[in-house]
């Protein structure tokens, strides 16, 4: 489950990749949003997914606890929810980067 996550995060820094060279081809792209990296198209979703990566980790983590006996019901019922939410919404990401990036092959130049 964990490599498919990667595959989309991987796919995910792809399309931000592409949106950004589009953003750099726009004439009148902000040149504030543009002035740090750290605040980038790119490394959000790079920290979006990473976080979720993490997120799905600790849920299989506590699982695994659970089933040798080392975690209790509702640490395991608490991690899976945060997995869930997390799996819910890298998918609901995913696509709007997907529908974003179809509207953008889309144009007419």
């Amino acid at each position: 489950m964990l490599e498919a996550i990667s595959s989309t995060a991987i796919s995910a820094g792809q399309a931000a990749s592409r949106a950004t060279e589009t953003q750099a081809v726009a004439p009148s792209a902000p040149s504030a949003i543009q002035s740090t990296d750290d605040l980038g198209f790119e490394s959000v979703m790079k920290q979006v997914t990473t976080d979720a990566i993490g997120t799905l980790k600790a849920g299989e983590a506590a699982s695994i606890s659970a089933m040798q006996g080392k975690e209790s019901t509702r640490k395991v019922v608490e991690a899976l929810m945060s997995a869930e939410q997390a799996m819910q919404t890298a998918v609901a990401v995913r696509d709007k980067v997907v529908q974003a990036y179809q509207e953008v092959v889309r144009m007419s130049i």
